[in-house]
């Protein structure tokens, strides 16, 4: 999937600092229909003629923009050294995920040979963790998490403070029956991570069925026929116990036709990512292909010809090109910005850079967010990843430049800033 990095605007006041800021990433928010780890360094104003703004890098997995198919791009890892070297803050948000932040932060570090951060650092689910607070709190709520190697998208979460949370596999496990086509993974692979339901699927007594709270799919499934089949059993349900169907499903007197107006839980995606940037030559599918089967699979499922319109899939997408993803990226920044030239800055931030490599989530996030804050976001498309612009079109989304890699971004970034010392 995509990378994309921001990059902030360098603000130059003497004996003050100047700031550039990096992300790959994704936010929480509402659902937009789209196809398809910030580290920050301080450099001295002083140095520089006027003020640097932030960069942000924006990846799934960094692949595109730092990495492809975890080797490094040509240039990344010294671009990020020259950035560090200058004190100059970067933040890497990225739609990939799977892994706790540490973990990932840990491989990337490895891969790059560049010391990282997770308080610079945003996956697609990162925003997840705000769901353990408030009065609608998940903490203690059974949570169905999908996605995924093995039982690692559970262990983030538990990581993330959620406390009671299942996966397709456990269902499977206890159930066979509920998909009998994964019978060739039940022992191999389920086996090595199921675990034991809280409670039992059981139609003839659903209070002491497993209900599900909330759906997250935090990363690419690996078995879409289960994973959509049991998101399917879901909201079909009566809230959300499963193997209950409701009985408001295809009432034409109620709204949407009945279905999901009778307490199902609320489904959340993590990255809306249609292709990325695999090892093959071509782009492949990522969890965003997987969102438009399911939506395909329940208009086929819920469809009526009496139906007036075809009944909704409701759901929550966050990651890039999402306005909460940006909003969410951004608050971090202005975080980090503030750890690192103080609360009382007398410069506000005024401009960050996102660079990325995917035109329908990097460049369209960052030309289409509105910052509340009043800063200018400016994108520039790389041809290191999804985007590849051999037969002369234009990207479908127009960056501020296109540029060859991360380092010739970060070059055009710090000449915009009016900053021309070179990038060794």
């Amino acid at each position: 999937m995509s990378n994309a990095l921001p990059f902030q605007q360098p603000t130059h006041l003497e004996g003050e600092a100047m700031t550039i800021v990096e992300n790959a990433g994704a936010l929480l928010g509402p659902h937009v229909e789209v196809p398809g780890s910030p580290c920050s360094l301080l450099l001295p104003a002083s140095m520089f003629p006027e003020p640097v703004p932030p960069i942000v890098e924006s990846p799934k997995t960094i692949d595109g923009v730092l990495v492809r198919s975890s080797k490094p791009i040509p240039h990344a890892s010294s671009t990020l050294r020259f950035l560090q070297r200058n004190r100059i803050p970067f933040m890497l948000l990225t739609n990939g995920g799977g892994k706790h932040e540490s973990e990932r932060v840990k491989d990337l570090s490895s891969t790059l040979s560049v010391p990282l951060d997770t308080s610079n650092f945003v996956q697609s689910h990162t925003p997840f963790a705000e769901l353990i607070h408030g009065e609608d709190s998940l903490r203690h709520k059974c949570i169905m998490v999908v996605g995924g190697e093995y039982g690692r998208c559970r262990d983030v979460a538990e990581q993330y403070g959620f406390t009671n949370v299942v996966t397709p596999g456990d269902i499977y496990m206890a159930h066979p029956e509920i998909w009998p086509f994964s019978k060739p993974f039940q022992r191999d692979y389920y086996a090595s991570f199921a675990r034991p339901l809280p409670k039992p699927i059981n139609p003839t007594s659903p209070a002491d069925s497993l209900k599900i709270d909330a759906v997250f799919v935090y990363n690419d499934p690996r078995d879409w026929g289960l994973d959509m089949q049991v998101i399917l059993d879901v909201m079909l349900s009566r809230e959300g116990i499963l193997g209950t169907f409701s009985s408001k499903n295809g009432d034409l007197s109620l709204p949407n036709s009945g279905f999901l107006q009778d307490g199902q839980p609320t489904l959340y995606f993590s990255n809306p990512d249609l292709l990325w940037a695999a090892d093959y030559h071509l782009s492949r599918l990522g969890q965003g292909g997987f969102r438009e089967a399911l939506e395909g699979l329940w208009r086929a499922v819920t469809y009526n010809k009496n139906h007036h319109k075809a009944p909704k899939l409701y759901k929550r997408v966050i990651g890039k090109p999402h306005k909460t993803t940006y909003s969410f990226a951004e608050k971090q920044l202005l975080r980090y910005r503030e750890s690192l030239v103080g609360k009382h800055h007398p410069t506000k931030l005024k401009r960050v850079y996102m660079v990325g490599d995917n035109p329908e989530s990097d460049i369209r996030g960052a030309n289409t967010y509105e910052s509340a804050h009043g800063i200018n976001w400016v994108s520039l498309l790389t041809r290191t990843g999804v985007y590849k612009d051999q037969d002369g079109r234009r990207p479908t989304w127009e960056p501020a430049a296109i540029v060859d890699d991360v380092r010739a971004a970060v070059q055009w970034a710090l000449k915009d800033s009016n900053w021309h010392q070179p990038l060794e």
